[in-house]
């Protein structure tokens, strides 16, 4: 049934096409001659004109082509009929300025109409320019015409009875009338058939009939006529734009439905450069620059539709059945367009036939190309059965596979779940193995750490407790000689002598023995021995708030005393370095003290190693320690002015077993243990070195430990 209706329609446009070419005005009637003057600089007034020579015409259906001039036909018409009224016609709705002068009794009528004119203003209402003429029984006039245009000027002129002429633009009307129908039976189908089965090519297709049938109407002078009459802008612009947008459109339908990219490579990129054209040709339009415009866009249409063609021919070729149906439509398109070219080059005569073979061939193709989308959908359907069976086969083919690898996998399965059984343990294994090295590592690095805290408090206890045995003796033998006296006190106190007697005997033994001396001694030692004692216990308070490395419960900590503690510590590592303490007043973090302090440890230990291997025993070292409250977190810098460290070791600074210190000197875990209890309180730990300048660790820890 839709066979049918197409089928229908074709016949219908060609019988429209045949009657077009039947109609074809032709020369002869009432005009007996045609002359042209061509006027370059569009300047010449009538007067100028009249005076000038004329270059006869051997057709009334004159065509000049893409032009700039102006043009002045001379028309001579004789009237040898009882009629007076009649109409001159110019079949042309697309010429830009048309001016129409009769000179009777040495009177001037002009009559002037613009494409821009809107339809309710002239005089007769239609897409061409017609013209009332009033010639009396047997006579011979001569009328001119001005005319000039932003498009092909062809001018077919005929003089006629009024009613023939009307007649004839309404044929025109009923002739374009049956093309929009097709176009727009065409449009729904398709857009219809698009939401149906998503296929994009459907898409492509509608867009292209919309902008095909907006094209001819532009071209025939109906798009101003019925859809924007009042639009001078579009008026001008929408032949070419229309032109252009339908040769974009018409080169997306193609390399999507002939599938170019996939069987013709290069010919895609021939079309994709070709639409570029196409829009070189719309901004040179939209720039009024109309003639160079169409005469772009003339050539690229030769072209795309020659390339299209060669392009089916060659899909064909390589077996894609749908270019078969396409490369049919298409031939009517290209013949219409062609013989539409070769009407507005000249070389073919204007007639019905030939002013409307776009509108016949393009009305032929639209038709002809829902045929070879229907294919298309067939090969889909055909393709999609074909898909089913062989995918048929293939999963009855699997499930045979399936069946007898199902028993293969079974029996490897169950040997892989025994290899995996035995690997697991032997992973279970070498991870308690790794985890044990790591905590002999970890114990390692305390006991390292440990050593050094020996060391540091032996030395610093070392020098009180020197201090006060040094001084013990000495009180000894003072305190002995303190008994001694009390007894001779005693004696004398006791005995029965005069008391002047006894004093005597007092004061001589008093300044035997320097008793005034005897306690100032006595003073200076207990002094001395009370001040190793505090130092003592200072080192000591310092010691427990440091070695707190174990403890695993958060509390509240001041890292100004941490800091102070790990200098107690390391007190002894600084022979010639000259120690700096900027403190802030900072306020107590939650942390983990002990953790802390070790870091400071490793941190402050290792800059004292990198100035004592700058200096040696030499003056200038210089170690600072800064403080500094942030918004909700406190900073710790520790800078030095050792040895520094290149890019390399700063990179691997962090790094497990990494060290820069001699074979025995060190582990290589302090820093990547800092590291890591530094991001466990969340914080961040960064560095800034320069060889040979010295090097900044900053840590920032958070004033409230969140997990």
């Amino acid at each position: 049934m839709l066979f049918k209706r197409k089928a229908f329609l074709i016949l219908l446009l060609f019988l429209s096409a045949n009657a077009s070419f039947a109609a074809n005005p032709g020369k002869g009637g009432l005009i007996s001659s045609i002359s042209f003057l061509e006027d370059e600089a569009g300047n010449l007034k009538l007067d100028e004109v009249i005076k000038k020579s004329f270059t006869n015409l051997p057709t009334s259906t004159p065509n000049f082509g893409l032009t700039k001039s102006v043009y002045w036909l001379k028309v001579t018409v004789n009237n040898n009929t009882s009629d007076t009224g009649y109409i001159l016609k110019i079949h042309n709705g697309t010429l830009t300025e048309t001016k129409f002068y009769t000179i009777l009794n040495n009177k001037i009528n002009i009559q002037t109409l613009r494409d821009t004119t809107p339809f309710r203003k002239r005089i007769i209402q239609s897409q061409y320019p017609l013209f009332k003429i009033h010639q009396p029984h047997s006579s011979s006039i001569t009328y001119y015409l001005r005319i000039r245009s932003n498009n092909v000027l062809d001018i077919p002129i005929s003089v006629g009875k009024q009613l023939d002429v009307f007649e004839e633009v309404n044929l025109d009307q009923l002739y374009f009338g049956i093309y929009a129908g097709i176009i727009l039976i065409m449009f729904l189908y398709n857009i219809f058939i698009y939401i149906t089965v998503r296929d994009v090519n459907y898409l492509y297709y509608v867009f292209y009939i919309l902008i095909i049938g907006l094209t001819q109407a532009s071209l025939k002078g109906f798009g101003a006529k019925f859809f924007w009459q009042d639009n001078s802008w579009l008026i001008w612009q929408a032949p070419n734009l229309f032109i252009a947008l339908s040769g974009i459109f018409s080169i997306l339908f193609v390399v999507n439905f002939l599938q170019l990219k996939k069987y013709a490579n290069i010919l895609f990129y021939v079309l994709v450069f070709m639409s570029l054209l196409y829009v070189a040709g719309i901004f040179i339009t939209l720039s009024n620059n109309f003639i160079i415009a169409q005469q772009l866009l003339q050539v690229t249409a030769g072209l795309v539709a020659a390339t299209i063609l060669i392009s089916g021919l060659f899909v064909l070729r390589k077996g894609y059945q749908p270019a078969l149906f396409f490369n049919f439509s298409w031939s009517f398109f290209l013949i219409g367009v062609i013989i539409y070219l070769l009407k507005d080059a000249g070389i073919l005569p204007y007639n019905n036939f030939t002013g409307n073979a776009i509108l016949i061939g393009s009305g032929i193709e639209v038709a002809l190309l829902s045929f070879a989308l229907a294919d298309r959908i067939n090969t889909y359907k055909k393709e999609k059965e074909e898909s089913q069976a062989q995918a048929l086969l293939i999963a009855k083919e699997n499930e045979r596979i399936i069946r007898e690898q199902n028993i293969i996998l079974e029996t490897k399965v169950h040997e892989r779940t025994l290899e995996l059984r035995v690997a697991n343990e032997d992973l279970n294994k070498a991870m308690k193995e790794l985890k044990e090295a790591e905590g002999h590592l970890v114990e390692s690095e305390k006991m390292a750490s440990l050593g050094q805290l020996t060391a540091g408090i032996a030395h610093e206890i070392n020098n009180p407790i020197n201090f006060v045995t040094s001084n013990v003796t000495p009180l000894k033998r003072d305190v002995d000689i303190l008994l001694e006296v009390i007894n001779t006190f005693e004696n004398v106190a006791l005995s029965e002598e005069v008391v002047a007697s006894k004093r005597n005997q007092i004061e001589k033994y008093k300044e035997e023995i320097d008793f005034d001396y005897l306690k100032i001694e006595i003073n200076h030692l207990i002094k001395g021995i009370g001040e190793g004692a505090s130092r003592t216990a200072e080192i000591v308070k310092g010691l427990r708030v440091f070695s707190r490395v174990d403890e695993d419960d958060l509390k509240k900590a001041d890292i100004n005393d941490g800091l102070n503690s790990t200098l107690v510590i390391t007190n002894n590592l600084m022979r010639n370095v000259e120690l700096v303490k900027e403190y802030a007043e900072i306020p107590v973090i939650e942390c983990y003290p002990g953790k802390l302090n070790q870091v400071f440890l490793n941190i402050i230990s290792n800059a004292v190693h990198a100035i004592n291997k700058k200096f040696g025993d030499n003056p200038g070292g210089i170690l600072k320690i800064i403080t500094e409250k942030g918004e909700n977190f406190i900073r710790i810098k520790i800078n030095d002015n050792g040895t520094g460290m290149d890019e390399n070791t700063k990179r691997k600074i962090f790094e497990p077993f990494f060290t820069t210190k001699e074979v025995g000197e060190g582990t290589g875990l302090g820093m990547s243990i800092a590291y890591n209890i530094i991001k466990k309180h969340n914080g961040n730990i960064s560095i800034k070195s320069t060889l040979a300048v010295g090097t900044e660790f900053t840590l920032e820890v958070p004033l409230i430990h969140k997990i």
